[in-house]
């Protein structure tokens, strides 16, 4: 029997959400997609976590990930990467799996283009988790 898209999706999130509760391997999460960053525009909005987008820091948006875990970013086009804290709910648009601030992006030099392949690590769990 196949398992449909919707039961797929249900199945990442629950192994998501058990992934802090596996001893030693709550570091090993690591995942492949396409990044981009946030627009200016954000900037000085407050996040889903609470915390005001600042362009200048290094953050960024997971739909998934608990906030305060550190992950790196490599832009897999130049090898480029990145350390950045989640703190933001997102990117909100298919296909998309991080967002990250302007200062990261600028780092990933994936400005110009916008929207580049990257994978992500977890480096550090979030606090209490």
């Amino acid at each position: 029997m196949y398992a449909t898209r919707c039961q797929l999706g249900w199945w990442t999130l629950a192994a998501l959400a058990l992934l802090p509760a596996c001893g030693g391997s709550k570091n090993a999460f690591t995942q492949s997609g396409q990044g981009s960053y946030y627009a200016d525009k954000f900037n000085g909005r407050p996040t889903t976590s609470g915390e005001i987008y600042r362009s200048g820091k290094m953050t960024a948006a997971h739909n998934t990930l608990p906030f305060g875990t550190l992950i790196k970013v490599t832009n897999v086009k130049n090898g480029k990467s990145v350390k950045v804290t989640v703190n933001d709910r997102g990117p909100h648009v298919k296909g998309r799996i991080v967002d990250v601030s302007g200062k990261a992006a600028r780092k990933l030099d994936l400005v110009q283009a916008g929207v580049v392949p990257v994978q992500l690590k977890v480096i550090k769990a979030a606090p209490g988790r």
